[in-house]
């Protein structure tokens, strides 16, 4: 079919019912920075480079869909992030945002630390050489099995999320003859403005304990007197993709109000206070997310200044950036197999992937950039859906956005910000097999990990 043999789709966003999308970019082929990789351009042809390889070779040697992430670019904001805050706070990387045995040793070599949530994860940062005292353990319901591994391996501190887990760290380090490093994460009532489930601070929901009621002050106490753990600090985190600073600074204000009655009441100052992760970044032009010196420089502020008020001794800060280090290093790469044109709507760009390579469109009706990657063109922009090839109506990519009208199958598109949770979460919905993750780097790409292959599956089925 000729790039031209499918009638056009709107082209102006006034034809839609729902009647709020803006109009199409000046340019279709501009790449906007704020979203995409460091190394991420056009070359002279116009096709899409990343690490100096165009994606018509990285589509011959890897296939789509997958992951391409920029390890340059992976590396710059993992130090940025170390060096905004310096030597006297603590970096963990959130490893459940994107985690591989390369990637671990990356953050090791930039120096920061590493969070993990699960066994499998702490089984991955172990495998790949993170020393076990920089390691931090989160979970809202750790198994027993899983204490004993991250007691065992020595891991720098376990977030206790309830209290049959502060006694239940307690004995497992008593028996292995430990004394554990903990913090008691807490929920502050901050309502983030970001999506319901991926808010984490208001009291209706799973994580932490509530400050309200005199619950953390309850959790304190049990845990200074139990002799298996070491109470270090205080954990709070109030969500994620979060731009505005408002809420961190009153969680903080919250914290910070904890550790003075902690200090009243049994005389001690605890050390530490984690404030979390959620910090934003740009999935669309339209999201300003801050630099990582502007957050360091924030969140420094309002734990001095609130400590200060309380005659505190300011504690050690730790942050927990995840998708604001891996999120923009990464795209996806499809290849468009249908164009559907629906005349007075939209046209369907259908790829070989979808929702069990990126479910956060389906889940948390996430948005997302495209753009066509193969080529350039100029014919006129015609809005687009970006669906997958799964058996969902939901099945959707980019909701809603502006490609070439001569869009064709065959053509590669490319999706970027995904470096963060469309592995972590992708899924063999339909049995489709997961992409493969390829590092690039100064005209090398190697995998970090493997396309999934049908034996794969068929290995795990034992009927």
């Amino acid at each position: 079919m000729s790039r031209s043999a499918h009638p056009a789709g709107p082209r102006h966003a006034d034809v839609l019912p729902e009647g709020h999308y803006s109009a199409p970019p000046a340019d279709l082929n501009a790449l906007d920075p704020k979203v995409w990789a460091e190394t991420v351009t056009r070359d002279a042809d116009g096709v899409l480079t990343v690490g100096g390889i165009d994606v018509k070779r990285l589509a011959e040697e890897f296939g789509t869909p997958a992951y391409f992430l920029d390890e340059r670019d992976f590396r710059a904001r993992a130090r940025a992030w170390r060096t905004a805050f310096g030597g006297d706070a603590d970096v963990f990387y959130a490893g459940k945002a994107f985690l591989s045995r390369a990637v671990v040793r990356w953050l090791d070599e930039e120096g920061l630390n590493l969070d993990v949530c699960s066994g499998g994860e702490l089984a991955t940062a172990l495998s790949g050489g993170m020393p076990a005292e920089r390691i931090a353990f989160h979970g809202n319901n750790k198994s027993v099995a899983e204490i004993r591994r991250a007691v065992e391996a020595g891991v720098g501190r376990i977030v206790l999320d309830s209290f049959q887990e502060i006694v239940r760290v307690a004995h497992i380090a008593r028996e292995l003859g430990r004394r554990q490093r903990v913090q008691i994460r807490v929920t502050v009532g901050v309502e983030a403005h970001t999506h319901e489930f991926i808010a984490t601070a208001h009291e209706d929901q799973k994580f932490g304990i509530p400050l309200a009621g005199g619950q953390a002050a309850e959790a304190v106490r049990r845990a200074l007197q139990l002799d298996g753990i070491e109470l270090i600090g205080i954990h709070s985190h109030i969500g994620s993709q979060i731009f505005d600073m408002s809420g961190f600074e009153v969680a903080a204000h919250r914290v910070v109000g904890l550790l003075r009655e902690i200090r009243d009441e049994h005389g001690v100052e605890l050390p530490e206070i984690d404030l979390g992760g959620g910090l934003g970044i740009a999935y669309t032009s339209g999201d300003d997310p801050r630099e990582p010196h502007e957050i360091a420089k924030a969140l420094t502020e309002i734990v001095t200044r609130e400590c200060e008020a309380a005659r505190l001794t300011t504690p050690r800060i730790s942050v927990e950036p995840g998708r604001a280090v891996v999120g923009p290093t990464a795209f996806t790469l499809y290849e468009v197999g249908t164009v559907k044109p629906l005349e007075g709507l939209r046209t369907y760009v259908s790829v070989d992937g979808g929702m069990s390579d990126n479910i956060r469109t389906a889940l948390y009706d996430a948005e997302y950039s495209v753009v066509l990657a193969s080529r350039v063109s100029d014919a006129e922009p015609v809005l687009c859906r970006v669906v997958g090839k799964h058996c969902e109506s939901g099945d959707i990519v980019v909701k809603d956005a502006f490609l070439p009208g001569d869009l064709a199958p065959g053509d590669l598109v490319a999706v970027p910000a995904t470096g963060a949770y469309c592995r972590s979460m992708a899924s063999n919905y339909n049995h489709v097999l997961r992409p493969p993750v390829v590092a690039v780097r100064d005209g090398e790409a190697r995998v970090i990990v493997r396309r999934e292959t049908e034996e794969d599956l068929l290995r795990l089925d034992v009927g």
